[in-house]
């Protein structure tokens, strides 16, 4: 419903077309629609963790393999249905929740790449065969990647404050009216939204630009088969963009019917969806810049190698 309200409001009330009408309406949903995702989602993790104590989940995921967690992280990613922006505020109320990094990571990678609208739209335009191996390779870059970052720790990278609510400092002598619980948990969430919501404008309004004036020729121009460096350039061009599977599916389809292989087509497509440039302006703000860099270094190879694996065995 927001999708038609504000393609009614740019093309009708206001009466743009063409290009600008397409990143003007990119704009005002992503940015509303990430706004609303951020208090929503932080609110509700900030509620549940004035009845719940962080320290059990910790020690229960603590108490398991890597592998587990990671795995579990991954796993959740896929039911998800976020872009990579939009499953910033899930990380983020991970990490305010002191879940280990790298587990939080894998999730990261994973909601973008591997929820179930690309699953879907993958199937039904590509079949059971490149689904399968779709969503086993999107899951081995997020629970590796995040498996990666895990070991590396790099916590003291994290910008923003990770402290308890008061109801975990207290668990066992205070217990919170609902009122209380509302009102510490509102009053966290917008002092999360005060520091980054400026930070969601500019990422989207980056990834609107070029939603609207990057044309599909000049993608498949630098990226068609017989260019053997074809998979790092889609990467490359892929990371400056910012959309969901179900923006995105569509041009997988377009750019394969003009000559791109489609394990090119599908690194181009997860760089859009787990590793867009208005993602990294949005956790500029979180994690230090050294951070995204392995970020970025270590899921940018994983998406590579996949393009590569791709185009060999199909």
């Amino acid at each position: 419903m927001w999708h038609e309200l504000t393609h009614d409001f740019i093309y009708d009330f206001i009466g743009l077309s063409g290009k600008l009408a397409e990143a003007s309406h990119f704009f005002i949903y992503d940015t509303v629609k990430i706004w609303f995702l951020l208090v929503t989602i932080i609110f509700a993790i900030s509620f549940l963790r004035t009845w719940f104590n962080t320290e059990y989940v910790r020690a229960h995921l603590q108490g398991k393999s890597a592998l587990y967690g990671h795995s579990i992280a991954a796993m959740f990613g896929v039911i998800t249905p976020f872009c990579s922006c939009s499953a910033i505020p899930l990380f983020l109320g991970f990490i305010q929740a002191r879940i280990p990094l790298g587990i939080t990571f894998s999730y990261l990678i994973s909601a973008p790449m591997n929820n179930e609208i690309a699953i879907a739209m993958l199937f039904g335009l590509f079949g059971i065969k490149v689904t399968a191996i779709y969503i086993g390779f999107g899951l081995c870059v997020a629970i590796f990647g995040g498996w990666i970052i895990g070991k590396l720790n790099l916590e003291k990278e994290i910008l923003m404050d990770v402290t308890p609510l008061e109801s975990e400092l207290h668990a066992d002598i205070v217990k919170l009216t609902f009122k209380k619980r509302t009102k510490e948990a509102w009053d966290y969430t917008f002092d999360i939204f005060k520091k980054i919501y400026l930070y969601v404008m500019l990422g989207v309004g980056v990834g609107a630009w070029i939603h609207g004036y990057v044309p599909t020729d000049f993608i498949a121009s630098y990226t068609g088969e017989g260019n053997p460096f074809a998979v790092p350039i889609a990467v490359i061009m892929g990371i400056p963009m910012y959309s969901n599977a179900a923006g995105i599916m569509p041009l997988i389809e377009v750019l394969t019917s003009k000559g791109m292989l489609l394990g090119t087509a599908l690194s181009f497509m997860m760089a859009v969806t787990a590793l867009s440039l208005p993602e990294a302006l949005i956790l500029k703000k979180i994690i230090s810049l050294k951070m995204i860099g392995i970020f970025f270094g270590i899921v940018g190879s994983g998406i590579i190698g996949i393009g590569y694996l791709f185009n060999a065995i199909l």
